[in-house]
């Protein structure tokens, strides 16, 4: 057994072993900080395969950005640290009827399935068929060129799905207090000091 086969096994373990304790843990805090590991992990089978450019995005967008954020939005809402058992059981059922379809599935792809795995080569070096090319100009030259459709209709994707979630937040709705910025500046109010004498107040 090889060094990198070995540290592939030992990533994908702890991969694993932190994907069930997101799904576990009992506290929020701690299932975010699972996902951080999980993720750090995944950037390491990355640099197994020589995709040293795709580990690199993966600590810094979602390990650095993403995953902090749940953080701070978790910290920030308070959510309760202790999930009752009724809660559980509650949709136990739904969850068993899920994982049953789940099973199922794979069940029936790996009977269906007439993929012969003999034939298969592993690339020791997948970078080998770009000589002269760092990894972000491999990447590069491959997603600009054979899958520039895709990752345009992506961007318009998630352009619109920005928008779509800007004007829901937006909408106006009755009862709902919104700061006005233009009357806000036209504003000359005139602030008057009083002397108020300790445990008497004021009258308003």
């Amino acid at each position: 057994m090889t060094i990198s086969l070995l540290t592939f096994y030992l990533f994908s373990a702890v991969i694993l072993l932190s994907s069930l304790m997101v799904i576990s843990a009992k506290n929020p805090v701690h299932s975010v900080l699972f996902l951080i590991l999980s993720f750090l992990n995944a950037a390491g089978i990355f640099v197994i395969l020589h995709a040293e450019f795709l580990a690199m995005i993966l600590i810094i967008v979602y390990v650095g950005a993403v995953a902090v954020l749940f953080l701070f939005v978790v910290m920030m809402l308070d959510i309760k640290s202790s999930i009752s058992k009724e809660n559980i059981l509650q949709y136990m059922p739904i969850g068993l009827l899920v994982g049953l379809v789940f099973i199922a599935e794979l069940v029936i792809v790996l009977i269906n399935t007439k993929l012969d795995l003999t034939s298969i080569q592993i690339l020791s070096n997948p970078m080998s068929n770009f000589v002269g090319q760092s990894n972000t100009e491999a990447i590069g030259s491959v997603l600009y060129t054979n899958y520039i459709l895709y990752f345009q209709l992506s961007g318009i994707i998630l352009l619109v799905a920005m928008i779509g979630s800007i004007v829901l937040t937006l909408r106006e709705r009755e009862g709902v207090k919104r700061q006005i910025i233009s009357e806000q500046l036209e504003r000359r109010g005139k602030i008057d000091l009083v002397d108020v004498k300790s445990g008497e107040g004021i009258d308003v």
